[in-house]
């Protein structure tokens, strides 16, 4: 079946993420694009994902746990799961690795951690976009042991893209898919998101993927097995 996507949406937990943005806030204004999946993808942590999934289980939205990773490099990886508890090992793998530095709200936003009801049951102390300790040589290898998906995020641009930080995109990183909105000439499989900041640029239902089900477990085989043709 064809299935509607956008795999890479911020919430208020990240810095650079509107406070609009609730898990339920997203939902539906995905729901109201018309999207079949997403996945909530903010930076270098994954603690608002339960109260997303919980409510795209409410309303018949998949969502997907994911992180976008910055490497030692300040290249953004898009780390897609099947599961929460994958995305879970992933963070608990950086959190004594990442720097650690005090988010100044006033300067880059407040991080907030929600429940399913878009209470605020906590705020992230340390700043979050920042180095997670892994370099880009690991991260596929690194994000693939955890049972994810490691996806170079928005190569096509110059801010924290691929090819914009090492000038090549270098085929022997182990990635087998990339994030781009226009062709990359990467002779890779290549998903296309909003990388969302505001709910508004959340994507309309344009791209999609061919699974089985529409499930977490469906489409997390399709996104398989597309890069499985990459090899």
């Amino acid at each position: 079946m064809k299935l509607y996507y956008d795999f890479h949406i911020h919430s208020c937990l990240s810095p650079c993420g509107d406070e609009d943005n609730t898990p339920n806030n997203i939902v539906n204004m995905a729901l109201l694009k018309g999207l079949n999946v997403i996945a909530l993808a903010d930076h270098n942590t994954g603690k608002n994902c339960p109260a997303v999934m919980a409510v795209g289980r409410k309303n018949g939205l998949v969502v997907l746990p994911a992180m976008e990773l910055t490497t030692s490099e300040d290249i953004h990886i898009l780390c897609l799961f099947e599961r929460y508890e994958d995305l879970q090992k992933l963070e608990e793998h950086i959190s004594s690795r990442r720097m650690k530095i005090a988010n100044r709200p006033e300067v880059f936003g407040r991080q907030l951690i929600m429940n399913e009801k878009d209470e605020v049951i906590g705020e992230e102390e340390h700043l979050l976009i920042v180095s997670s300790g892994v370099s880009v040589e690991d991260v596929a290898a690194l994000v693939k042991g955890f049972g994810g998906i490691a996806i170079p995020a928005h190569i096509d641009k110059q801010s924290n893209g691929i090819i914009g930080v090492l000038g090549f995109f270098d085929d022997s990183l182990g990635f087998e898919m990339v994030e781009c909105t226009v062709d990359s000439g990467v002779k890779l499989p290549q998903i296309t998101d909003s990388d969302a900041h505001y709910l508004w640029d959340i994507s309309e239902a344009e791209h999609f993927i061919e699974a089985e089900t529409c499930s977490a477990r469906g489409v997390f085989a399709a996104l398989k097995k597309l890069c499985a043709r990459g090899e």
